[in-house]
């Protein structure tokens, strides 16, 4: 068994240990930001095509004490890396975390290429180019106190980018972020049973599009090309396999309503240009309306928003308005179902006047908010 490490945003551990889980991997312990693990090169490869939650996931390489840059250089320079590097690859490095002399993040990436560069050319005859934008290979230093881990990032570039977002509006929700959403509201459960799902406000489109994604058993890394396709290490006879179970696992068509709508004609715009990317357009019902005029089928079903958050002085009073509306109308009209909400204001929450319960912390945009849902209570006969 190899040791892994998968990251992702703030408040999402529990659901990425669950989907590690999932992929048959051991030893998981859920971190702040961040879960370890054990497995198979299979499991790594799974939580890089299928995981809805992470950011990254990492193979870690070598774990060591480095007081000082001297020190990190010189264990660095250690590790034989030509292993995990070919010769005519693109190399960035990162480096994240505290450490009492290594306090400047990009001085201590720079001596963490140094090292590495300087090893390749002594062992191997070549060093690789660097490149800060897609390169083929990306190493991660992470510290904490004076313990570094050094490790491979498999997918390259962060697993949030799907892939589809050309338009990202005015407040973009990342799509792990928004799959986080969806299943801490118990979408994948409701989808699966029939339910049917509505977004209000749907701006770019992210959160309608990751429900169809999940109501379709869409892996979110499908048809997405990862770094360690070019790592020497790599079985590219086992990842076949793999894309092959994933694509033979899509839905030809989402088997539950799912629509989408938005007072802004450029929010509209935006999400049928986004979802057409995702390839989900025959999933959506998307329309211009405003919020007024929101009239959910029969249901039940999932109402989701990400409404305005209220951070800008003068922004309280209209969007008092706004979630009173959004109260009225969801008690109204869509009785039985349950409303979930991303919210940073707990007074403008108040205004909706149903009985949520907090989900989990997160942020947004470097917002702190919080995911609340409630039962919309059914009416009396």
């Amino acid at each position: 068994m190899t040791q892994f490490r998968a990251s992702s945003p703030r408040g999402l551990g529990e659901l990425l240990a669950r989907e590690l889980t999932a992929f048959a991997a051991t030893e998981v312990r859920e971190q702040s930001t961040s879960v370890s693990f054990c497995g198979t090169l299979e499991t790594a490869y799974r939580a890089c095509l299928w995981s809805r939650t992470a950011n990254r996931v990492f193979l870690e390489l070598a774990q060591f004490q480095a007081p000082d840059a001297d020190a990190f250089y010189s264990a660095a320079r250690e590790i034989d890396w030509s292993i995990h590097i070919g010769s005519g690859a693109t190399l960035a490095c990162d480096f994240t975390g505290q450490h009492p002399t290594l306090t400047h993040t990009h001085f201590a990436a720079l001596k963490l290429k140094d090292a590495i560069c300087d090893e390749l050319r002594a062992r191997a005859g070549y060093r690789p180019d660097i490149a800060t934008e897609r390169p083929s290979v990306r190493v991660h230093a992470h510290a904490h106190g004076t313990a570094i881990t050094l490790a491979l990032d498999l997918a390259g570039e962060s697993l949030h980018r799907r892939g589809y977002r050309g338009e990202a509006g005015e407040a973009p929700l990342k799509e792990n972020l928004a799959a986080g959403i969806l299943l801490r509201s118990g979408w994948a459960e409701l989808a699966a049973s029939g339910a049917e799902f509505l977004d209000p406000m749907c701006g770019s489109g992210t959160i309608v599009i990751e429900a169809a994604m999940i109501a379709r058993r869409i892996a979110p890394g499908l048809g997405r090309h990862f770094a360690f396709e070019q790592w020497p290490g790599h079985e590219a006879g086992l990842w076949r396999t793999l894309q092959g179970e994933a694509a033979s696992a899509v839905l030809p068509r989402a088997q539950v309503p799912i629509l989408a709508s938005d007072r802004d004609a450029g929010a509209v715009e935006a999400t049928l240009a986004n979802a057409e990317r995702a390839g989900v357009t025959d999933d959506l019902s998307v329309s211009r309306q405003s919020l007024s005029d929101m009239l959910p089928p029969p249901g039940p079903g999932l109402v989701i928003v990400n409404p305005p958050y209220g951070i800008r002085v003068g922004d309280k009073k209209p969007l008092r308005n706004l979630f009173a509306q959004l109260g009225n109308v969801t008690r109204a009209r869509a009785a039985g179902w349950r409303l979930a909400m991303l919210s940073a204001d707990r007074g403008l929450e108040r205004q909706v006047q149903l009985p949520f319960e907090e989900e989990w912390k997160s942020t947004n945009g470097g917002i702190p908010v919080r995911l609340i849902v409630a039962e919309v209570p059914a009416r009396a006969e």
